[in-house]
């Protein structure tokens, strides 16, 4: 399953919904959650059911509210039987949480079915920071890892995760980084959090490749004109893919040799992997 982009809509808005699924990112959120007033939590419910029961495009996730108040039961109980394509779990705390979850939606599973794949928010509040190396004894539950930048500094009183310029500020460059290792430690799709700036296209798409270029293989968006930066961002080159194509070519004509040149340059077993993987995300 491919999943470059992963774009939010809130869960009481179904007139979004249909668009968002055209708006070409990979999967839509339906979201539970923080878009989701009180008391419109359980309208958006229903509206989601009856989306789901509906024959639909691409693939949807439903990010239901966190295990710890007391909403996540009613939320599965409403959407089980119209069978997401996966859920996303708001303020995960490590495999103990996929636990939780999967024992809600055991009970409200329709006979026979398999559970949906889960997508953790892994760093929302300060014990999941010390929890996200257990992802690895759940990977088979995981449809990939991501996580968030504003729950977190709130969770601990801190002003702001971000410096002027928009980086990261310490602390969040660490959550953002173990969130990156726990998800390719559990061989799971290490997802990146959204931008927040839906105007500034030329950010975001510089936050993208960011991402990339570190190791995340997509991202979340907050609009659907964020799509295809994001898809862009994590679509190789025709130059990059025509590189590993050079590289994997020249280990295949000269099997058993560890390293050799590509067009001047060294490259050796890592190298290979890399355009592996590169052909792999373009194929």
């Amino acid at each position: 399953m491919r999943l470059r982009s992963l774009l939010f809509v809130p869960g009481d808005r179904p007139e979004r919904f249909a668009k968002a699924a055209a708006s070409g990112a990979d999967a839509i959120i339906l979201d539970l959650e923080d878009s989701v007033a009180p008391a419109n939590k359980q309208a958006a419910r229903d509206h989601i059911a009856d989306y789901l029961a509906k024959e639909r495009s691409g693939v949807t996730l439903v990010r239901v509210n966190p295990l710890d108040g007391h909403m996540t039961a009613a939320d599965i109980a409403a959407i089980a039987a119209a069978r997401p394509d996966a859920i996303m779990l708001p303020k995960a705390e490590g495999a103990p949480s996929i636990a939780q979850l999967d024992t809600i939606l055991r009970s409200e599973a329709p006979s026979g079915a398999s559970l949906p794949p889960i997508l953790p928010i892994a760093t929302e509040t300060p014990a999941a920071i010390f929890t996200v190396g257990s992802y690895r004894e759940v990977r088979d539950r995981l449809l990939g890892l991501t996580w968030g930048a504003e729950d977190l500094p709130a969770a601990i009183g801190a002003a702001t995760s971000r410096e002027a310029d928009g980086s990261y500020t310490d602390p969040y460059r660490v959550a953002r980084s173990l969130t990156l290792f726990a998800a390719h430690a559990a061989g799971a799709a290490a997802i990146d959090t959204v931008f927040p700036a839906i105007k500034d296209t030329d950010g975001l798409a510089a936050y993208a490749a960011r991402a990339r270029r570190d190791g995340f293989t997509g991202m979340m968006a907050i609009h659907p004109a964020q799509v295809e930066p994001i898809n862009a961002a994590f679509t190789p080159s025709t130059e990059e893919v025509a590189r590993a194509q050079a590289i994997v070519d020249a280990f295949a004509a000269n099997p058993g040799v560890g390293v050799l040149q590509v067009d001047g340059k060294m490259v050796d077993a890592p190298h290979l992997k890399q355009a592996q993987h590169i052909l792999a995300l373009a194929d």
